[in-house]
């Protein structure tokens, strides 16, 4: 299928705003908010009655967007809670750029066998290619259903964007290359066997009877969150989500066996994640879904 002709970012902002998705501005040549901070906020303007982030900020109104990229080269970011979608981000390994061979795993082959194992074919809707040589697939967000991000839950590489995330729009650039529309077809509605698995479970974890004093860690458990977290703080741009999904996930079995309340985890990959320069929001989400999965699927202690 041929490939759309690449917007301007103005022409791509309002593009997005006649779907009905929401956007807002980000730097140039970023992929980070171009929003002031609550640290910055004047309460003035949208923030008269207090200070209103991103996702509350995103608008699909022409003239309240044509007013700010006419005068500012923004790239175009969509808020994908209040656009009603749910965007499944296939990302590659760091450092392949899409240039990887072709067995090297990536989300693409990831999702294309999470598709053959539920018997269903690769969904045909409008999808956008990253920079790097990822895949962003959109869909539209179940009536009645508030999902939330998750970040290597549904397999390795494939993450997914809804309320309290975003996605860079097609238009957008950055210093290594363009997001471009790769399928011009329409949004598809959020495949069934793809929603089963991001509804979050209805049924808490049970967890064996603690091991220790309520409100106290085991020397083990207080050790593999120290080494958890500083490995985190030390991790660089471009693989600070994954090693803060890797720990969490390391810590989860610690917490099944109540060797260590969930509370005292989140709090302290919460603190690593965030001195590791992941934004707040990105840092909840992903350490919960870590701590789900983990405590979900921790064997009983002992069994190997």
């Amino acid at each position: 299928m041929p490939q759309a002709t690449p917007p301007t970012l103005l022409s791509a902002a309002l593009g997005a705003a006649a779907r009905g998705w929401c956007v807002f501005p980000l730097r140039p040549g970023s992929k980070q908010p171009a929003l002031h901070g609550a640290d910055r906020c004047r309460t003035t303007g949208d923030c008269a009655n207090g200070h209103l982030k991103w996702e509350q900020r995103a608008s699909n109104d022409p003239q309240r967007i044509s007013l700010c990229w006419e005068t500012y080269p923004a790239n175009v970011a969509i808020a994908t809670g209040p656009s009603g979608l749910v965007v499944v981000d296939l990302d590659v390994p760091k450092g392949k750029s899409g240039k990887g061979s072709s067995d090297t795993p990536s989300g693409v082959s990831s999702f294309l066998a999470l598709c053959e194992r539920a018997g269903q074919p690769w969904p045909s809707t409008y999808t956008v290619r990253t920079p790097s040589g990822g895949m962003h697939l959109y869909f539209t967000a179940p009536p009645g259903a508030r999902l939330t991000n998750t970040a290597g839950m549904l397999a390795p590489l494939v993450d997914t964007r809804a309320w309290g995330g975003y996605v860079v729009a097609a238009g957008s650039t950055l210093p290594e290359g363009a997001y471009e529309i790769a399928a011009v077809d329409r949004v598809a509605e959020l495949p069934a066997w793809l929603l089963s698995q991001l509804q979050p479970s209805t049924t808490a974890p049970q967890a064996p009877a603690p091991l220790i004093v309520p409100g106290r860690a085991t020397r083990r458990a207080s050790v593999a969150l120290e080494r958890e977290t500083a490995a985190v703080t030390a991790t660089g741009e471009g693989g600070r989500n994954a090693r803060l999904l890797a720990g969490a996930r390391a810590l989860g079995r610690f917490v099944a066996w109540g060797e260590i309340t969930r509370a005292v985890v989140e709090e302290a990959f919460q603190v690593a994640g965030e001195a590791a320069g992941l934004p707040a929001g990105e840092c909840r989400t992903t350490i919960r879904s870590a701590l789900d999965w983990s405590i979900r699927t921790a064997r009983p202690q002992g069994v190997a």
